[in-house]
Parts: structure tokens; C-alpha cells; sequence
């Protein structure tokens, strides 16, 4: 089944049990994890009995198809004392179309936009699936005013100042420390308050250590009013996944059909938790077809409805880039 024509909750559930016996089969780590709970892969037949892998075994093991030819491989960020984890690609091709069709689905055409990538460290560094992510909307866009700005804030202040005079839209990409950054150096600017009327702040999360870590709603806060903008947008994915939730305002997040948030509970892997409990975020990435589609995060959210929200990390588990403490 092609994941991007999934219309039905009959098709996700369909396309999930088939990507779950292929990757049994076919990805040995997967496999051996499965065969450790003692767990016969003919009794998974509903969403709820597939094992999720827990996202740390990206660290230390290879995951990924064999059958196929491996292309490049993500990174993680993280300090170089930090085992970083990887992520192998065996079709770039599925990470493209799921940009594209979930920015379109949720933003909209990004031929429609300039982007601006505010995404220092990750700029600096190889491998990143958020800059291949930032690159290839750029790309489909085809705008010459698209551009990365790593420190140099004048000139970033600039191009947003030429954009609204010309009424163009626009889109800024930026790690979560690298805006507050950003909105630091506009306050000591000679410069009127900016204002943002023409352009979408998309935050990516990271603080990195780089600041002193806030609430995402202390975050959202801080940004809606230093950039002068009515809401403050988020994406919400990472170096193990291709895929992208995004949030129109608010941290309430919607993923694309072949992407799904599952809540479950912190002390039991197999209990998931009711609508509007906290707990921990399993994720189904159907794009992940040459990986592995069932990942265990150590991210804490609920789920409200059709939409989810990103409260932070359980505690004690490593620290990353795209993560936000809750007090």
C-alpha cells in the first residue's frame, strides 16, 4: 500500500500491520527485540499489540533493511561525548514526499513561500535530517531570497524587513534558543519593534543547553510577543523519524494519516493511557518503511482528540536536541 494514499482508519490499521510483519522479517534488530518479549508475531493483529522499540536502541545498533542499499544516514545532535544516534535511509525519495505533502497539508504550498533557516548547530554539523528537511523545501520553492542565517541577526532583521515592505510570505525555521537569540539582538538593534505580518515562525524546539530551560508555553509566549505575530507555529519530529506533526498555534499538533501518536504509560510499555492523561509518546511513522515504523520516545504528551500535545522528557533519560523541560 502506498502510505501517502491512506484515506481510512481501515487503510492506517491495514498499512500498519503489513509494514509491521515486513519489518519483522526483514529488520534483525527489530526482530531480536520482538523475540526477546516472547512475543509470536501471528497474535499482533490490531495497532495496540505491535512492540514499539525503544528510540535509545538507534544508538547502538544498526536498524535498518538489509535488502535494501543503505543511501546516507541522519545524525543526532548532542554533544561529542554523547553517543549520538543514526538514523539509516535507504529511499530519500519517502522523506521527500512526506516534507512536502505534510507541509502542504498543514502550512501550505511551499512554492507559496520564502524560507529563512535560523538553525545554528545544526547548520554546523553533517547529517542532519533538519536541514535536509529546511533544504528541500527551499528547493521546491525555488525563491532567490531563500537563505540560511547562522549568527548574523542585522542581516536576517534585513531580509525580514524587505519581505514585509513587499508583502511577501514567508517562513522562518528556527531552533527554539537560536529565536531567542535572534529576538535578544533585535532589542539592541536601532531598529522599531519588529512585527510580523507577512511571515510564519516555525519552531523546531532545542535549547540545547544554550539557555535555561523553559515551558513550552513560556517558550510560545516569549516568541508570539517578541515577533509580533498572532500565534507561533511548531514542528514536532526528529533524527529517527520522516515525518512531521505540525502545530498551528497553541502546542496542539496534528500528524499527517500515515503518521500517528499513541500515549502510553510511563511505568507499563504495553498500556496506553486515556485521551487527556499524561504519559509517554509512542509513534507510528509509515514513512520509516526501510527502518522502523514503531518507535517508543522518551518524550512526555497527551493526546486531546485528533491532536496531541509535547509537554517534555521523562525524567532521567538523556538529553536532546528537540526537547523542552516542564517545570
Amino acid at each position: 500500500m502506498n502510505i501517502f494514499n491512506i484515506k481510512t482508519e481501515e487503510d492506517f490499521v491495514q498499512a500498519c500491520l503489513e509494514t509491521f510483519r515486513y519489518q519483522y522479517q526483514n529488520i534483525e534488530v527489530y526482530k531480536k527485540f520482538i523475540n526477546y518479549l516472547n512475543i509470536s508475531p501471528e497474535n499482533i493483529t490490531q495497532i495496540e499489540d505491535i512492540p514499539f522499540l525503544p528510540i535509545e536502541m538507534f544508538k547502538n545498533h544498526r536498524i535498518f533493511d538489509e535488502r535494501r542499499t543503505a543511501q546516507f544516514y541522519f545524525q543526532s545532535s548532542g554533544t561529542t561525548q554523547m553517543n549520538l544516534s543514526k538514523h539509516w535511509i535507504g529511499a530519500p525519495e519517502l522523506y521527500e514526499q512526506s516534507i512536502s505533502k505534510s507541509f502542504e497539508l498543514f502550512i501550505g504550498k511551499p512554492e507559496e513561500f520564502v524560507f529563512l533557516g535560523l538553525l545554528p548547530n545544526y547548520l554546523e554539523r553533517q547529517n542532519s535530517s533538519l536541514v535536509y528537511m529546511v533544504d528541500y523545501l527551499m528547493k521546491i520553492s525555488h525563491q532567490a531570497e531563500n537563505g540560511y542565517f547562522l549568527y548574523n541577526h542585522e542581516e536576517l532583521m534585513r531580509q525580514i524587513d524587505q519581505l514585509e515592505k513587499k508583502q511577501k510570505k514567508y517562513i522562518l525555521f528556527g531552533v527554539s534558543f537560536a529565536l531567542l537569540d535572534f529576538l535578544d539582538s533585535v532589542k539592541k538593534m536601532n531598529t522599531s519593534n519588529l512585527k510580523m505580518q507577512s511571515g510564519i515562525v516555525i519552531e523546531t524546539g532545542g535549547m540545547k543547553g544554550r539557555k535555561e530551560e523553559i515551558t513550552k508555553d513560556q517558550l510560545l509566549h516569549d516568541l508570539q510577543s517578541g515577533f509580533g505575530t498572532s500565534k507561533i507555529y511548531s514542528e514536532y519530529s526528529m533524527t529517527e523519524l520522516l515525518s512531521q506533526a505540525y502545530s498551528t498555534g497553541n502546542n496542539q499538533y496534528n500528524s499527517p494519516p500515515w503518521m500517528r501518536i499513541m500515549i502510553r504509560h510511563t511505568e507499563d510499555p504495553f498500556s496506553y493511557m486515556e485521551e487527556g492523561r499524561t504519559g509517554a509518546i509512542n509513534i507510528i511513522d509509515l514513512a520509516n518503511q526501510h527502518s522502523c515504523s514503531f518507535i517508543a520516545t522518551q518524550d512526555l504528551g497527551k493526546k486531546r482528540s485528533a491532536k496531541f500535545e509535547v509537554l517534555g522528557r521523562i525524567d532521567h533519560s538523556d538529553i536532546r536536541g528537540c526537547s523542552l523541560l516542564v517545570s
